[in-house]
């Protein structure tokens, strides 16, 4: 079906602007939020930590099985309706959640919750590419990193500030006025792309795809609790989800009516972006996830100063993203060149972190590190968005959003799982070695012993382990950052396979 241009000027275009950006950061701010009030809901529930950690597994399982059938949802029931709807749901799950009786209702609830959630994301990143002239894709993509970028800097701190004055409740009912102000502009004033279209769904394709993902995403959220393959449950969902996401790419490529268009990935511009995105997931999420269980647990920051930490970095994202939008949207600079450049920053930023990462740091240690940081970010989200989107053609736009947004999600995802499973055995390796040096052969530690009570001292020794076991969590973080940095480096040429997007008028289907 043919398409007609949604593009839009003056007040209109405002409001449109306003009502997606807010719907993005809603969905994001509520995952990091969440994640900060994790303690509080397990300690109210009484249940244990691998049972906690559905709260979160439950949300972004549902979140990312959503995700890649976004564009076959929105062609079949209307953008327009579906991103109302998407709205509609996660608004309704947020006063579940925070009216929650029960642990069970509340997981039930989150699921529900990460359905609605999924069709935000990358269909907002669509919504702004269409209602933006191609020639100002970088304003527009500026936008949408505000709500991508600085969404998991704000989460840290509302969660920090809800954590230490308030209830864990609301980390939910925080989303109502923003969700119900969102719904209502966004009824009132986006406008569909192309009418509704009667579609059959591949009930087999999303089947394979659900159960996919579905498994993989539990194997990345569980499995360093359960210490990966030695557990029989982890061995069987990664065999799953090898099954089904194999099972479903040979499906869809057969199917008369696939519910995930995968032919989009031949486009060279979607699968460098894809990659490139799961990368930029790896830093954005990875450093969100770690760095506050340092701050908190090694340095004892309170929540809400480990959050404002944080937002040190989403105020250079701010500061400095409508100034590369404005590069990239003239052309000024090889949008390819600012992504490579970027992800040069991220790598030395997360360098320079591993190497003021000490049991004695304080809040101005970070800044540095976290400015540069910022700017690496501002400079990689939206010369790369447009990049891929400004290379496709507009029919393939909502599927190309999807992918990329995806990639983005499981690269965060990855991220998680790997920086933990890194943090938890280096914490035992250093431990290990640090223990095997701290003798009484060793002059400061023969030193300490003596001058808290002797050799004999059962309090110097406790205190003594103490400290090593601290030095090695320690060690243990800056390790983190240091695979972080190395990876974003190592990664940084693939922007050679990218395009030089056009910025003319919009490309035609091909």
């Amino acid at each position: 079906m043919q398409q007609q241009s949604v593009v839009e000027h003056g007040t209109r275009r405002a409001i449109v602007s306003i009502a997606v950006i807010a719907a993005t950061l809603l969905e994001i701010i509520d995952t990091t939020i969440v994640n900060v009030a994790l303690p509080n809901i397990q300690g109210n529930f009484g249940v244990p930590v691998d049972q906690g950690a559905w709260i979160v597994t439950g949300y972004i399982v549902a979140n990312v099985i959503v995700i890649p059938i976004t564009p076959w949802l929105a062609a079949r029931f209307g953008r327009r309706q579906y991103f109302f709807a998407s709205i509609v749901i996660f608004t309704i799950a947020s006063l579940m959640c925070g009216l929650a009786g029960s642990f069970g209702s509340l997981v039930f609830w989150r699921i529900i919750q990460g359905l609605g959630g999924g069709g935000l994301i990358s269909t907002s990143q669509a919504i702004l590419r269409d209602t933006y002239t191609l020639r100002e894709q970088g304003k527009a993509q500026g936008i949408f990193a505000m709500g991508v970028i600085v969404g998991p800097a704000l989460g840290p701190v509302l969660g920090g500030w809800i954590t230490d004055n308030l209830t864990w409740r609301w980390a939910f009912f925080i989303n109502l006025p923003v969700g119900i102000v969102a719904a209502t502009l966004i009824w009132m004033y986006l406008r569909n792309p192309s009418e509704p279209q009667q579609r059959k769904l591949d009930w087999v394709g999303l089947g394979l795809l659900a159960l996919g993902l579905g498994s993989m995403q539990y194997v990345l959220d569980q499995g360093q609790q359960y210490d990966w393959f030695s557990d029989p449950n982890i061995r069987l969902f990664t065999a799953l989800a090898a099954g089904g996401i194999i099972g479903f790419v040979w499906w869809t490529l057969r199917s008369a009516i696939p519910v995930v268009d995968l032919h989009v990935l031949r486009l060279r511009q979607v699968a460098a972006g894809s990659v490139l995105g799961a990368v930029l997931g790896v830093s954005l999420y990875g450093s969100i996830l770690v760095l506050p269980q340092y701050l908190q647990g090694s340095l004892g920051f309170t929540a809400t100063l480990s959050g404002l930490t944080i937002l040190t970095r989403a105020g250079a994202v701010m500061l400095f993203t409508p100034i590369t939008a404005a590069l990239a949207s003239r052309g000024t600079v090889d949008v390819r060149l600012s992504t490579a450049l970027g992800f040069v920053l991220l790598g030395v930023s997360n360098w320079m972190l591993a190497g003021v990462t000490t049991p004695t740091a304080d809040f101005g240690t970070f800044v540095a590190s976290l400015i540069i940081s910022g700017i690496g970010l501002s400079q990689i989200f939206v010369p790369l968005s447009v990049a891929v989107l400004g290379g496709v053609p507009d029919k393939d736009v909502p599927a190309t959003s999807a992918f990329f947004n995806l990639s983005r999600q499981v690269g965060g995802s990855i991220a998680t799982a790997v920086l933990v499973t890194i943090l938890v055995r280096g914490i035992t390796y250093h431990q290990t070695q640090l223990a095997a040096s701290e003798t009484l052969r060793h002059a400061p530690t023969a030193i300490y012993l003596q001058q808290h009570g002797g050799e004999h001292s059962v309090v110097a020794l406790a205190n003594l382990e103490a400290l090593v076991e601290g030095q090695a969590v320690v060690m243990s973080y800056a390790d983190t950052s240091r695979w972080v940095a190395i990876l974003s480096i190592a990664l940084a040429p693939l922007v050679l396979l990218l395009n030089k997007p056009r910025l003319g008028g919009h490309i035609a289907a091909e």
